[in-house]
């Protein structure tokens, strides 16, 4: 696997291979890799030629009093992993190579940055977005792949590749899933043996909320106060659990057949996020 810091010798690289006629795709992340990653550069192996990952800790989709700095970092931990996977390219850019001094534009996708996550994190999609565009126009992939946990952020970054005409397929991965149910996440680490042994109650909460949806024997907006109820009873402090269509995340109806349930909730300091997606008529394709 190589490894490059710059845009330039990034670019280099993957005009060597375009030349060749060869399919590129792009996974990004931010680092303290775990299997559900892999996961991702596995999927992209089977679709493409060579597999370009990045890993970039991108400030501006922080907020204030979020965790920028003490995100876990495990760069050389990371290019092991992806060295095991067979990844070919590493792009290892710094905040100044992302985002020279003064750099003015930003990428916004309205509406469905705004709910859930978005009003409780604000602005954090602005710096996804802007981010990932940015990524996008410095690989130049022809596919990206990312993962389904975080279903709104997949939302967004599909949105904006069909409003600005990227000539770029997003590929979705479902959520990998510890042997408890608990979604893979970077932030898991930051959880207290007991927090850890509490925080599965998220996935829980989500398949007995698909199970009364699929049942039907009670209003959609009981099952969500149900259910971030009993979070709240094991200790999360949560900040949504909503039932959606799952193509623009509005409230679902009783005629809605495509839905996806998210919820987002700290457990201490931890916010962890998680969702599930089903069909209410699985005889639909």
């Amino acid at each position: 696997m190589q490894k490059v810091t710059s845009v330039k010798a990034l670019r280099d690289i993957v005009q060597q291979w375009k030349q060749q006629g060869l399919c590129i795709a792009f996974v990004p992340t931010m680092g303290n890799l775990h299997a559900g990653h892999i996961k991702l550069v596995t999927e992209a192996k089977k679709k493409a030629d060579r597999i370009v990952v990045s890993i970039f800790v991108n400030p501006t989709q922080f907020g204030v009093g979020e965790d920028f700095k003490s995100y876990p970092r495990t760069e050389e931990l990371d290019q092991e992993l992806l060295n095991a996977a067979s990844a070919d390219l590493l792009f290892l850019p710094t905040v100044l190579e992302m985002y020279p001094q003064q750099s003015k534009t930003v990428v916004s996708v309205a509406d469905l940055s705004q709910s859930h996550c978005g009003a409780h994190r604000v602005g954090h999609f602005d710096g996804v977005a802007t981010v990932v565009a940015k990524l996008f126009n410095i690989v130049q992939p022809d596919l990206a792949v990312f993962g389904e946990k975080d279903f709104q952020q997949l939302l967004v970054i599909k949105q904006m590749v069909k409003d600005l005409n990227m000539a770029i397929d997003i590929i979705g991965v479902a959520t990998e899933r510890e042997s408890d149910g608990l979604a893979m996440s970077s932030r898991n680490a930051y959880l207290s043996k007991q927090q850890r042994l509490v925080a599965v109650q998220m996935y829980l909460s989500l398949c007995k909320a698909k199970e009364s949806v699929l049942s039907a024997e009670q209003g959609m907006s009981t099952t969500e106060s149900q259910q971030q109820k009993c979070l709240e009873n094991f200790g999360f402090k949560v900040d949504y659990f909503s039932i959606c269509r799952n193509d623009n995340l509005q409230q679902a109806t009783d005629t809605d057949e495509q839905i996806v349930i998210l919820v987002a909730a700290k457990l201490g300091s931890t916010r962890l996020i998680d969702n599930i997606c089903f069909n209410r008529n699985p005889t639909i394709n």
